[in-house]
């Protein structure tokens, strides 16, 4: 006998005890070697424990009883199937027994057994089986009208069954929908609800035919109305059906709203809440079929949500007149009391269903302010507490609706127009603070705050609105930062709704109500809990600079308020036992006030500042320290930081080498602030452990911190020029490996083209401009690694940059540049270098005499076999252009008409030059650069036509009013190629800035959208590249004409047959679609409509069309796999709807084989195709209640039984999970 055998054995043996002491710990130690995952048990010990565990279910003491309950859970995993029948078979039994604790022990047990039963997904049958087995046992004990405690205990059961295992009941569904639907006219309420939770359960996974059963009898009985208690429960039963299965319900909702709106009607409160439940989940799970009913639900909103029949708001007068006659005339017990009203119910209800109404509903913003918004306002001033946070709620999720739209592009564009949501909201502030003045002075604290999280929330919408109303607010403020009866949390709100509006008012709005907010605010950083303290230090930075704003630091008179605000934060500055957020806080606070007011704290300022020292040295502080010392040296009043400076620079070099990220960038922002204020009162030797540890901080593996850390040098080398010879030693030779970094671009490359300017106008020894000139261009000239193609481009912008700073010095550099570029003993790498750095200059300068030789050089490059060196010189003429349009510009007009093997060279020089010349520049030439270019439009190579496309589009954007209508008129060319490349210059003169060009485009642009129904397959593919253009960068231009475009739009996503042709390819014929491009671009255009256009779509048609996709060409599935994760997130309810359908396109991706002896990118592919079908199926488990799906749950069993797929869709979702919820493609 093994010893945990021997150990189970002894423990058995106790149980059976007189006792109960014993049987209780033997119980114990059972449940605990049980709850072990290596305790494996052979059959005779399963036999004899489960036989022991079900006998004390029946033991006279109750807490061995419960031990013995929880020890099932733990046991269900450890013994064979048909043991846990046998449990389920006794526990069964028992619950019909008549011992009532014996009763209430086993229905305990049930749920403890079915909710460790392993779910269908991993492969197990156990729990299909175990509940099979009980199904009729329930439904039999359900249907014993007598007992009702049993009938309770059975519905639970069979609730958590059908919720967790559902799909596994699958052939009891039927006898289940029986059982219960009698329950619901059952005369015992309590069952009545069990019932209607247990049917909300089963409708989702039960199929079709049951579903219409269930449905049919609903609105049959809800038709009879025979009893308006009994109506209630049939309207609950429709609200928990659209709860859990919504998308299921769509299709009945047009003869079930009907019927819910008339009962609305009925005086009865309790059937009217039921009413506007129901309602509300119509709108969260079916928008799409209640759409036609929005009109009705908002009016029965407005209508009931101050339905109040039994109390008058009319006057003030008359209210304190009731308070006072109740006071004194107590009421009668046969007169109508408070607790007999129940019209709160209905008017809560209706403001939650309004709120839903709102948050579903963007589209129908300006609706709701001209509807719903005033009638919320007036009901601020609801008596019911519950009712009235519900309305503050209502009004919120109006208000944030507001600020999302408001945040979006397209919203953005039109926000200054009177019919925009923020201008209805503008318009609605006075009566918002009128309804809301005298709350907050309301005795009720939950009242006071909901009023801070609607200003809240109005502030947000509309930063700067109250600068107005701010006496009416103060008082307000005050009251609920004085009130002995505010709780903490009231105090908090309160501060933290003071922080958002001194932030995003104006100064002088507050100016005048200082001397009554002070006090309270100064009371609560003494306060002894940590939370207020800091919460009263952010909201004293901001009050700080109301006192004295840093653009009136030169009116000089003395504050009366620093001394208190000084004193008070000083002493938590000074305190060392202190929470770390209030010191931190303490720590910024005293920064600024010492910013704004520190030429006034006297004699107090020395001892501070060696405080704030200390608090550098701290690590815990020692960030925020650098932040408030960056602080105080920009500080407008020249603080006197001669003291610090010693001993902080030591410091602030050391921190330059810690690991924390923030800490160096914040510490280089420290020094660069002291060098340009302070370095008067700098040496050299106190700058030299800086400089010791800046070469580190110049890598490509952290170009932010490298360029903060450039920035400083340049600060530097003009405020502290007698520190400028350490810098060639080591920091120079770590620079110039950083410009040849192939990863230097944007913010940082500025940085140090700004630097190197700076230092060569410094002319200092050993870095003047031949120095740094023979380091930046040295590795391209010595035998060493060629550099990367980038590399290249920002050497020549760093050369361009010095000889633009020494003119004189560079003519010589010039010269050589050109005789390196037409010399034929240097390498392609020089050439390259040569004819990029006199672009550069070219671009900034005219080059003089040069010019000519210049143009000879240039010609004869666009004949080398380096295409490198071709694209080099084309984009030097391009720059030679800008610098010298008058005389470059004519000649490169003159060679585009004549050199038509370099047409392509030279057009992209053109490009270039039409790219960066002003306007005013390009306009003497605009007639000849037109025509030539028109007549480049009909170019045989694609390539060449899209060069043409995109310098039509730069040129047209010099004079939209008279070029625009001409490019129009070419829409009516007999060639293809002339329309395919006049849609794509537009695409070039949408940019997501503001243009000119944007009112004349906005017009005319339907027109150039009519080639969407083109014949020609290319010019409706560059039509809907140029869609595409417009709906990422400039929704406004597009969105009124979705309703035009969106048809022939969704036409292309569909295959056309007479595209498709076969291509013999020896023995082998290939399948070649000719529409494949045109439907990726259409894919392309409803991916880019999710994110600007979302509102204007009907998702139920896009999904139509994403359906046909994920059953098209390896491309198109990618694409839409894509689209799917996105919609997951943006509208699951309507994914839900459509799961089935979606699932078995991404079945069929996941379970196909490539045959054998495809070539590997076959394979290659599908392993794509199956990752990213894996990815999508994890961005549809994140929506509630997909594990519901029957499909989805199958699908899962599908994957977990087959190991590659299990394996890989494991490794998907230990990815982020960002990664596989919001995949972002930018295809614009």
């Amino acid at each position: 006998m093994s010893n945990v055998t021997y150990h189970i054995s002894s423990l058995l043996e106790k149980m059976t005890s007189s006792d109960k002491d014993f049987r209780f710990m033997a119980t114990n130690d059972l449940m605990v070697e049980l709850q072990k995952d290596s305790i494996k048990l052979d059959e005779d010990s399963e036999r004899r424990v489960v036989k022991m565990l079900l006998k004390l279910l029946e033991d006279k003491n109750g807490e061995v009883q419960n031990l013995a309950v929880k020890c099932l859970g733990p046991l269900v995993g450890k013994v064979k199937e048909h043991q846990v029948e046998t449990i389920v078979d006794t526990l069964c039994s028992n619950m019909l027994s008549e011992k009532e604790q014996l009763r209430d022990i086993c229905s305990i047990g049930l749920k403890t057994v079915i909710s460790e039963l392993p779910a269908a997904s991993s492969g197990s049958s156990l729990a299909a089986n175990v509940c099979r087995k009980i199904t009729g046992q329930l439904t039999g004990a359900i249907g014993k009208q007598d007992d009702a405690a049993v009938q309770l205990e059975a519905l639970d059961i069979l609730s958590d069954m059908l919720g967790r295992l559902g799909g596994a009941l699958f052939s009891f569904h039927a006898s289940i929908l029986s059982c219960l639907l009698p329950q619901l006219t059952s005369p015992r309420l309590a069952v009545r609800k069990r019932a209607v939770l247990a049917l909300g359960h089963l409708v989702q996974t039960c199929n079709g035919n049951l579903f219409t059963e269930l449905v049919e009898h609903l609105v049959t009985e809800m038709k009879k109305n025979e009893s308006t208690s009994t109506t209630r429960t049939y309207i609950q039963c429709v609200a928990a059906v659209s709860l859990q299965a919504g998308h299921r319900l769509g299709p009945h909702l047009a003869r079930i709203v009907p019927l819910v709106v008339g009962f609305c009607k009925v005086e009865d409160d309790e059937l009217q809440e039921q009413c506007f439940q129901a309602l509300d989940s119509f709108i969260r799970r079916s928008p799409k079929e209640i759409s036609t009913y929005v009109p009705t639900v908002i009016d029965l909103c407005l209508k009931y949500i101050s339905y109040d029949p039994n109390y008058n708001y009319d006057s003030e007068d008359e209210e304190e007149m009731m308070e006072t006659e109740s006071e004194e005339e107590p009421e009668s017990e046969e007169e109508y009391s408070d607790d007999d009203d129940m019209s709160w119910k209905v008017r809560r209800s209706a403001a939650k269903c309004l709120e839903t109404l709102i948050t579903a509903r963007p589209d129908l913003l300006l609706e709701f302010y001209r509807t719903a918004a005033p009638a919320i306002i007036s009901r601020f001033k609801e008596r019911e507490e519950n009712v009235k946070a519900d309305i503050f709620s209502a009004y919120n999720a109006l208000l944030r609706q507001t600020h999302c739209s408001h945040s979006c592009r397209q919203n953005m564009e039109v926000a200054d127009r009177g019919d925009s949501p923020l201008s209805a909201l503008q318009k609605q502030v006075p009566l918002v603070m009128k309804s809301l003045q005298k709350l907050l002075r309301d005795k009720s604290i939950k009242s006071r705050q909901g009023c801070f999280a609607v200003l809240t929330e109005l502030t947000s919408a509309l930063p700067g609105c109250l600068s107005q109303h701010i006496p009416a607010l103060v008082p307000g403020l005050v009251f609920s930062l004085t009130d002995k009866g505010s709780s903490s949390n009231m105090r908090l709100d309160t501060l933290t709704f003071l922080h958002v509006i001194l932030s995003c008012h104006p100064p002088e709005c507050f100016q005048p109500h200082l001397p009554a907010l002070l006090p309270p605010v100064v009371t609560c950083i003494s306060d002894p809990f940590y939370k207020i303290t800091s919460e009263a230090l952010l909201v004293t930075q901001q009050l700080v600079r109301v006192i004295r704003p840093l653009d009136q630091t030169k009116a000089s008179q003395p504050s009366p308020y620093t001394k208190e605000l000084f004193s008070a934060t000083l002493k938590r500055l000074q305190a060392t036992d202190i929470d770390q957020e209030v010191k931190e806080r303490a720590l910024s606070c005293m920064g600024h006030l010492i910013n704004h007011l520190g030429d006034q704290l006297g004699n107090d300022l020395p001892p501070t500042l060696q405080l704030i020292l200390e608090r550098l040295r701290n690590e815990i502080t020692r960030l925020t320290a650098v932040k408030v010392l960056t602080l105080i040296a920009g500080s407008p009043l020249k603080i006197d930081l001669r003291p610090l400076l010693k001993d902080a620079l030591p410091i602030l070099a050391s921190f330059l080498r810690k690991n924390q990220r923030a800490l160096r960038l914040g510490t280089v922002s420290a020094l660069e602030v002291l060098v340009r204020n302070y370095n008067d009162c700098l040496k050299p030797a106190m700058l030299e452990p800086v400089l010791g540890e800046l070469p580190s901080l110049l890598a490509e593996s952290d170009m932010h911190l490298a360029q903060v850390s450039i920035d400083f040098l340049t600060t530097l080398v003009s405020a502290h020029p007698a520190s400028l010879p350490k810098l060639s030693a080591r920091i120079l030779p770590q620079l110039f490996q950083l410009v040849h970094s192939p990863l230097l671009q944007g913010g940082a490359l500025a940085s140090i083209l700004s630097f190197l300017q700076a230092l060569v106008m410094s002319h200092t020894p050993h870095l003047g401009y031949a120095d740094l000139l023979k380091q930046l261009i040295g590795p391209v000239h010595s035998t060493g690694p060629t550099l990367h193609k980038q590399a290249f481009h920002s050497v020549a912008k760093c050369v361009a940059t010095l000889a633009c700073a020494c003119p004189k010095e560079s003519n010589a550099s010039i010269t050589q540049f050109i005789q390196d570029a037409k010399s034929a003993r240097v390498g392609d790498p020089v050439k390259v270098l040569a004819f990029l750095t006199l672009a550069e200059i070219g671009r900034e300068r005219n080059l003089g005499n040069q010019q000519k030789e210049l143009k000879n050089v240039i010609l004869e490059a666009f004949a080398s076999p380096s295409e490198e060196v071709k694209s080099a010189a084309s984009y030097a003429l391009g720059n030679a252009c800008v610098g010298s349009p008058a005389d470059f510009l004519p000649f490169l007009l003159h060679e585009i008409g004549g050199q038509l093997r370099r047409q392509y060279l030279l057009l992209h020089s053109l490009k270039e030059a039409l790219t960066c010349l002003p306007s005013e520049e390009l306009r003497p030439y605009q007639e000849d650069v037109w025509k030539m270019l028109l007549e480049h439009c009909e170019a045989a190579e694609e390539g060449t036509r899209n060069v043409v496309a995109e310098c039509v589009g730069k040129l047209t954007l010099v004079n939209p009013e008279q070029l625009l209508p001409r490019l129009c008129k070419q829409l009516s060319s007999g060639s293809p190629h002339t329309r395919s490349t006049v849609v794509t210059a537009i695409k070039f003169t949408i940019s997501d800035q503001p243009s000119p060009i944007d009112s004349l485009l906005k017009n005319c642009i339907g027109d150039f959208l009519k080639p969407l129904q083109d014949a020609d397959p290319n010019v409706r593919r560059v039509t809907l590249v140029m869609f595409n253009s417009a709906a990422h960068n400039k929704p406004s231009l597009v969105r009124k004409l979705l309703s035009r475009v969106l048809p022939p739009l969704y036409e292309e996503t569909k295959v056309r047959k007479e595209l498709i042709r076969e291509v013999e390819m020896g023995p082998f014929k290939h399948t070649v679609d000719d529409g494949l491009d045109v439907r990726k671009a259409a894919f392309e255009c409803m991916y880019t409509l999710l994110e600007s256009c979302l509102d204007q779509l009907d998702i139920y048609e896009y999904l139509n069309h994403v359906e046909d996709g994920l059953k098209d060409h390896y491309d198109i599935r990618m694409l839409t796999f894509i689209i799917l994760t996105r919609l997951a997130s943006l509208c699951p309810s309507a994914v839900l709807q459509r799961l089935d359908q979606l699932i078995e396109p991404l079945r069929v991706t996941c379970t196909t084989k490539v045959k054998a002896g495809s070539v590997k990118q076959e394979f290659e592919k599908q392993d794509e195709l199956r990752r990213s079908a894996m990815r999508t199926i994890t961005a549809l488990l994140t929506i509630s209640e997909v594990e519901n799906s029957r499909s989805m749950a199958e699908f899962l069993t599908q994957i977990r039984a087959n190991s590659e797929l299990s394996a890989l869709m494991d490794n998907i979702q230990k990815d982020s999970v960002t990664a596989c919820s919001t995949e972002i493609m930018d295809i614009s």
